[in-house]
């Protein structure tokens, strides 16, 4: 979920009094946005990883993000993406989101400029919530489980291409 510093309140005004996770008294809500999915490619100095994510282009989409997924499967991530490029205060924050996970953060031509680590955010605040912010402006930003990028050797310098719009939508 991407937040700006200065439009804390605005998510807070926007969000529920609710933790997030499931219980048996509260059955699992669907998302209120749907996400078209892609494919990207991120090239490495020595290979191409294919990823199929969904796309968050709409602001909806934008803050809903990951928020109440159980698990994301282990090739698959959601990449967001601005409308204007966003500067180095703007970040992203856990709110209600129950996995951890990797961001990397692409400037226009899609060079991966950061690549944090987050943590879910138990606060049923969400001012409270870390908000993680590279430090720098970037364009876009592409989510996987904690431990993706690590795992295929993807680090700051590489590229993130989007090659197709899938047809369905998650």
């Amino acid at each position: 979920m991407i937040r700006h510093r200065t439009s804390a309140i605005l998510a807070l005004l926007g969000a529920t009094a609710c933790d997030g996770r499931e219980s048996p008294d509260r059955p699992r809500v669907d998302p209120p946005v749907a996400f078209d999915t892609a494919v990207v490619v991120i090239r490495t100095d020595t290979a191409e990883i294919p990823l199929r994510v969904e796309v968050a282009e709409t602001e909806a989409q934008r803050q809903y993000g990951l928020m109440e997924r159980a698990s994301l499967p282990p090739d698959r991530g959601m990449l967001f993406v601005l409308d204007e490029p966003a500067d180095s205060t703007m970040g992203f924050y856990m709110y209600r989101t129950l996995i951890p996970l990797d961001i990397a953060f692409l400037d226009g031509a899609g060079t991966i400029r950061a690549i944090l680590e987050m943590e879910p955010c138990e606060h049923p605040n969400p001012l409270l919530c870390r908000l993680y912010s590279p430090g720098i402006p970037y364009a876009a930003a592409l989510e996987v489980n904690r431990g993706f990028f690590d795992r295929q050797g993807i680090r700051i310098g590489d590229r993130v291409r989007r090659l197709e719009v899938a047809r369905d939508s998650v």
